[in-house]
């Protein structure tokens, strides 16, 4: 477990847009507002870099691993402010040319990618007028995926991915969990908050959760509500909609306090 002071971490929300220069000119600018607001940590949301008016814009928009607009703008952008910068979701290349992986890419204050998740569980809902199948278009990843960092071991994953506990109890004990979505409207006023808690209390881990939240080109709905919540299930900063910043000072301290109080992760039995 990390031991230290207390630091800053940024979550960006963002109504992301069917272009990709458009929306990475979007992130540069709340990436340098949550740096000089004090983040040593940013996390963009998923689909930061596209939201398009089909599911196909996303395979249209894919990079190979290692090289492309997308992965050069997080690399830059990470080096240029000295912070650990996470994008969200990039759509990476994969076998299947009609396919991409929805890839969480995690690059150090220096912009040297040290990490990169796909997802794992891919959302599918029918309810009502709402239809979504990601597994039409997004090839899922296969492994868990937990980084050492200066803030504490942290542990990956995707917006849908929140639902299934056992991929974060297969990485515990974590500092930190990232949760960068795109949750619908619908979902998200049922489920979104009380998802993030449950994980947070849980694992007696920080959870950070950076989110799309607006109305998008195609007409999609994004819950928003950007939040960060502490290791007793706390919500401690949140942004309900629109572009913007969220900030919340993390204290290694509080969370050592809690895993002693409550000594939960060294009580398991399977």
């Amino acid at each position: 477990m990390i031991q230290g002071a207390p630091f800053r971490v940024g979550l960006v929300q963002m109504v992301s847009t069917p272009s990709v220069p458009e929306n990475i000119s979007s992130a540069a600018k709340l990436v340098a507002e949550a740096a000089g607001l004090g983040a040593k940590l940013v996390v963009l949301p998923e689909y930061f870099c596209i939201l398009g008016m089909r599911d196909t814009d996303k395979v249209a928009a894919r990079e190979e691993n290692g090289a492309g607009p997308i992965q050069d703008f997080l690399a830059e952008a990470a080096k240029r402010h000295g912070v650990w910068l996470v994008g969200g979701s990039v759509p990476l290349a994969c076998p299947d040319p009609g396919k991409v992986r929805n890839s969480c890419l995690v690059y150090d204050a220096e912009g040297r990618r040290v990490a990169r998740y796909d997802k794992i569980h891919l959302f599918g809902l029918e309810l009502g007028a709402e239809r979504f199948d990601e597994a039409k278009t997004i090839a899922p990843g296969d492994r868990p995926c937990a980084v050492e960092s200066p803030f504490g071991r942290i542990a990956l994953s995707v917006c849908y991915d929140v639902r299934f506990p056992e991929l974060y109890r297969a990485l515990a004990p974590m500092d930190i969990i990232l949760v960068p979505s795109a949750f619908t409207a619908t979902t998200g006023r049922a489920h979104w908050e009380t998802l993030l808690r449950a994980r947070a209390i849980e694992n007696l881990a920080w959870v950070l959760a950076p989110a799309q939240g607006g109305t998008h080109a195609n007409g999609r709905q994004t819950h928003g509500h950007s939040m960060v919540v502490d290791p007793w299930g706390k919500v401690v900063a949140e942004r309900a909609t629109g572009a913007g910043v969220v900030v919340a000072d993390i204290d290694p301290a509080f969370q050592q306090k809690m895993r002693r109080g409550l000594p939960a992760l060294t009580h398991r039995v399977l």
